[in-house]
């Protein structure tokens, strides 16, 4: 098991929606934890720890198209998801590993 290396955080307001916040965790150049949260809902509400856990292991370096994959591939067909998209928690995961692109992590943004 590797130590915690580094620790991020970021947000994403989803176009139309709602914000999206991640904090993760770093160990060995991977996400080791992390979690998902924002004023976003979902049903079930068990879907946020499928989203979460399909983030970790990660490398730091993932794309966001690797990463929304990861987290639609988690998600129950008939997973409800209100104000927020797997594309959503993937710039807000981007954001949290320090490559947000012209958006720096913490600033809300479109």
């Amino acid at each position: 098991m590797h130590s915690i290396d580094d620790a991020g955080h970021g947000e994403y307001k989803v176009p139309g929606g709602k914000l999206v916040v991640v904090d993760l965790a770093l160990a060995g150049g991977r996400i080791a934890s992390v979690q998902v949260s924002g004023d976003f809902f979902l049903e079930p509400a068990s879907a946020l720890d499928a989203i979460n856990a399909a983030l970790v292991g990660f490398p730091a370096d993932a794309g966001e198209a690797e990463l929304s994959a990861a987290v639609t591939a988690a998600l129950d067909a008939d997973t409800q998801l209100y104000g927020l998209t797997p594309e959503g928690v993937a710039v807000a995961v981007r954001r949290a590993l320090g490559a947000g692109g012209a958006m720096r992590s913490g600033q809300a943004g479109a």
